[in-house]
């Protein structure tokens, strides 16, 4: 950044994803999970640097060999990676849509390139498209800026799903719609999920993660600070990161209880545990950065006993 800083926007990130599960990436505005999708499409702006790997694997298709994401060049990117073999539903999708042509032609032209289909088939296959993402038909020759939030997201939706990759990546899928339209896209992306893909559900919807999750997997401060199934952490025990409970503990219908303090800034991270200074649980331990061991990162994880 200006001035010789860097920050530190995703840390440690590791994890895997099998074909046929859903990983639901949870968090508060600006802990990073957005960079982590960006990461992983090569989306970073210019200025960003990455290390490690990132491996997309095939190995039952001879035709698609395992590539390094965070190492693959724009090229092979644009050419075999995105749309192809990762479908993104982006956070914000009227910014990916192009202004001047319709939903119908957005969805023609992404049908013609990923599938191949014939010219006169095209525009039923479009409409198949927008009809499993919940888009009204009657809205198909419509302009972004004629859309709600909500139907550009369904609009996105829908273009994610027409090349049948193997891994999507959905950033807030149901950013702007209304309960049921939240249920009904979680629904169809679970159907995805149920169909051998590969999805990583990033959401601030609890709701929409505990019905579609396999696994949950807590961001905090560029971290991921816990790792569980979703039928633990969802239910009596819950999760184990005092940070992960609070998430849960805030919601209506459970405590109503908002975590106090607010997250740190990631140009200026704590040494230690990054959450403690919100933590009714910190002590002096909690000055070091704690380790990432049984699927939680903390000197002190609810469920265990102190020494």
């Amino acid at each position: 950044m200006r001035g010789g800083r860097s920050v530190a926007a995703v840390t440690d990130a590791d994890f895997d994803l099998a074909a046929g599960e859903c990983l639901a990436l949870v968090g508060e505005s600006g802990c990073g999970k957005s960079v982590l999708a960006s990461a992983l499409l090569g989306l970073l702006p210019g200025n960003a640097e990455t290390r490690g790997t990132a491996l997309l694997a095939a190995p039952d298709d001879a035709e698609h060999p395992t590539v390094d994401l965070l190492a693959a060049d724009e090229r092979t990117l644009a050419r075999t990676v995105r749309g192809r073999r990762i479908g993104l539903v982006p956070q914000s999708p009227a910014a990916h849509l192009t202004p001047v042509r319709t939903v119908r032609a957005h969805l023609e032209e992404t049908v013609r390139a990923l599938t191949g289909t014939p010219r006169r088939e095209r525009r039923a296959a479009a409409e198949a498209a927008a009809e499993r993402a919940a888009f009204p038909a009657g809205h198909l020759d419509r302009h972004p800026h004629e859309l709600s939030g909500g139907l550009a997201q369904r609009a996105a939706t829908a273009l994610a799903l027409i090349g049948d990759a193997p891994l999507l990546l959905a950033d807030e899928p149901t950013t702007g719609l209304d309960r049921e339209l939240v249920d009904r896209t979680a629904d169809e992306l679970r159907r995805q999920a149920d169909r051998g893909k590969a999805l990583l559900l990033i959401t601030h919807d609890l709701a929409a993660a505990r019905r579609v999750a396999d696994r949950v997997a807590v961001m905090y401060a560029g971290r991921i600070v816990e790792i569980a199934p979703a039928a633990r952490f969802f239910g009596e025990s819950g999760p184990r990161h005092p940070y992960a409970r609070g998430l849960l503990d805030a919601l209506p219908e459970r405590e109503f209880t908002p975590i106090p303090g607010l997250p740190p800034e990631l140009t200026d991270l704590p040494e230690g545990c990054a959450f403690a200074p919100r933590c009714a649980g910190a002590d002096a331990a909690c000055a070091a950065p704690p380790e990432f061991l049984a699927g939680v990162a903390c000197h002190h994880p609810l469920g265990a006993s102190r020494a």
